[in-house]
C-alpha cells in the first residue's frame, strides 16, 4: 500500500524559510515522477513542483525561491521554500505517479497517490 507522509509545516514570517519533507513507503519510486501542490481557502489545487529522473518544473508563481529535489535512497522528496510570500500560505501536498511526462507533470490528475498535506502559513 502506498502511503505519503508529508511533514515540516508551520507558521513563518513573510521573508522567511521552510524545508517541506515527503516520505513515501509502499514500493519503490526512484521511476515515478513526484510533486508538490498546494491548495488555499476557496482555491483549486494548484501544481507547485515536480520531479522525475529527466529533470523538474516549478510553476512560475514560486520560480527562484522554490527548489524541489529527491533522496530516492530514502524515498523523500523535499521542498525548500525560500522568500515566502502571505500568499503561499496555503495546505501543501505530495503526489506521486508514474508514466508522467515533463509535460504533463504539472497536472494533479495525472498523479495516483497523495499525501494528507501540511500546512504553511506565511504572516505578514
Amino acid at each position: 500500500q502506498v502511503q505519503l507522509v508529508e511533514s515540516g509545516g508551520g507558521l513563518v514570517q513573510a521573508g522567511g524559510s521552510l524545508n517541506l519533507s515527503c516520505a513515501a513507503s509502499g514500493r519503490t519510486f526512484s521511476t515515478d515522477t513526484m510533486g508538490w501542490f498546494r491548495q488555499a481557502p476557496g482555491k483549486e489545487r494548484e501544481f507547485v513542483a515536480a520531479i522525475r529522473w529527466s529533470g523538474s518544473r516549478t510553476a512560475d508563481a514560486v520560480k527562484g525561491r522554490f527548489t524541489i529535489s529527491r533522496d530516492n535512497a530514502k524515498n523523500t522528496v523535499y521542498l525548500q521554500m525560500k522568500s515566502l510570500k502571505p500568499e503561499d500560505t496555503a495546505v501543501y501536498y505530495c503526489a506521486t505517479g508514474q508514466t508522467i511526462t515533463m509535460l504533463l507533470m504539472t497536472r494533479r490528475d495525472r498523479f495516483d497517490y497523495w499525501g494528507q498535506g501540511t500546512q504553511v502559513t506565511v504572516s505578514s
